[in-house]
Formats: structure tokens, sequence, C-alpha cells
């Protein structure tokens, strides 16, 4: 049981939709103020009324600097606090080599590394003053342990965001800032209600647990990382993958019994 929450501010970015937007609701049953960040402030409004009266909805680019610092500004603002940061927010558009153009990779590693590092630098002032802090990166499993084509510009995202995490914490420590990352396998969200259920159930079956993880599933690992209990745990992460990196071939999934 974590104890340590209630009355507590977060931020979350990317919170719309699919796991961001789990983790906000997640956040809210847990009793803290929930600042509810998307591009678009009418989804950010829509979530932010799903959670009740403490949370609130703002609209903000995280590839930009200075809508993350507004971001920040509304967040102490309406709460009086920064205490967590989810970075969440994160772009997946398919392209393979040969097609993808350095737009198209400029575009993924400006909202998703990027976006991590000005999301990060914008809530700093106000933990470091506090001298506490509890940051949240959502990674993937694709990148750091992972590939899969169309995705190499998403991978190196996801694996430059752990990079930078190991280095954040080191630097962040002395201020009683932790910095940690969850690491989500397959998730159903929104984005995957729409291909059909032969797919889900192909994916389904390269997963030991042989089901698709929830959002629940992600937010609760963040939770933890957000809590106090977790005050000793910096530059670590959780894969939640239902074991999916596990099997060393389709071979062992077929022998489990």
């Amino acid at each position: 049981m974590l104890t340590s929450l209630a009355g507590k501010t977060v931020i979350v970015t990317g919170a719309s939709k699919g796991i961001g937007r789990g983790i906000a609701k997640r956040f809210g049953l847990a009793g803290l103020n929930v600042l509810v960040v998307s591009r678009h402030l009418d989804e950010a409004k829509k979530v932010a009324g799903e959670i009740g009266a403490k949370a609130s909805a703002f609209a903000a680019d995280v590839s930009q600097a200075e809508p993350c610092k507004a971001m920040a500004a509304a967040a102490l603002e309406r709460c009086g606090s920064i205490d967590i940061l989810c970075a969440n927010a994160g772009i997946f558009p398919a392209a393979k080599l040969g097609d993808m153009t350095a737009s198209d990779f400029d575009q993924v590693i400006g909202v998703n590394l990027k976006g991590t590092f000005l999301s990060i630098s914008a809530v700093l002032p106000a933990m470091k003053a506090k001298k506490r802090g509890r940051i949240v990166i959502t990674s993937s499993i694709t990148g750091p342990i992972t590939g899969y084509p169309g995705w190499s510009h998403y991978g190196a995202s996801k694996a430059g965001q752990l990079g930078f995490m190991r280095t954040a914490a080191i630097e962040l420590a002395p201020f009683n800032i932790t910095v940690n990352a969850v690491m989500p396998g397959n998730i159903f969200t929104e984005g995957l209600e729409g291909l059909g259920k032969d797919y889900l159930t192909t994916m389904a079956a390269c997963i030991p647990m042989k089901r698709l993880g929830t959002v629940e599933d992600i937010a609760n690992a963040v939770l933890y990382f957000a809590s106090d209990e977790a005050g000793y745990v910096t530059g670590q992460t959780i894969v939640v993958d239902g074991g999916q990196v596990l099997p060393e071939s389709p071979a062992a999934l077929e022998q489990m019994g």
C-alpha cells in the first residue's frame, strides 16, 4: 500500500489517450492533483473531466521549450507545487529505412527524446527548490531491448531516454530527485482497437502470460516510482510486458505446458 501520494501534484504529458490517460486517471484515484497535458486542449479537458475536481488541463507541445516552461508555471499556479513529472508524451509513426526522411527522424526524436529533456528541464527549478521530486519516463521495450521494422527512429528515441535517465539520476540525486523509467511491452490501448481480433490474438500468443497488458499495468508501476516508498530507487527501469522479451524463440513458448 503506497501511503505517500495523496495531496501531491503530478504533471502527466501525453495524457489525452492510451498509457498517458491511464497514468493520469490512476494518479487521480490515488488522490493527487493532476495536470493533464496534451497537444490538444479539448482532449486534455476530457480526461481531466474523467478524473474530477483535482484535475485540470493544459495544452503543450513538449518538443518546444516555451510550452514546457508554461506547463510547469501552470502547475505551480494552480496547485502550488510540482512533486511528480510523468514524461510520457510520445509518437510512433512507422517508416522503414530508405523511405524515412530526415524530417521523419527529427520529428520522433524531437517529441520522444528532446521532449523528455525539455519537460524535465521545465520542472527542475520547482523540484530543486523543494529538494524533492519524482520523475518517471515512459520508455519502451522497443529500442532498449527489441526492434521492430519501421521503428528505428522510435527505438532510438526510447533507448536514448534511458541513456539520458542514468546521468540525470546522478546529477539530480543531491536534490532528492529520482529519475526512473517504465518500459511497456504490448499494451492494449485505443490505437489497437481497429486492428481486429485475429491480430490481437496473434500478439497475445507471443507473450508468456498470453494477454496484452493494460494501461493500468503501466500506471501501477509508475505509481510506485512516484512514491516515497521508492525514494531510494533512482536510475532504474521496470519492464512491464508479461514476459514478452524472455523467450529465446517461439519454441520456448511451445514448451510452456
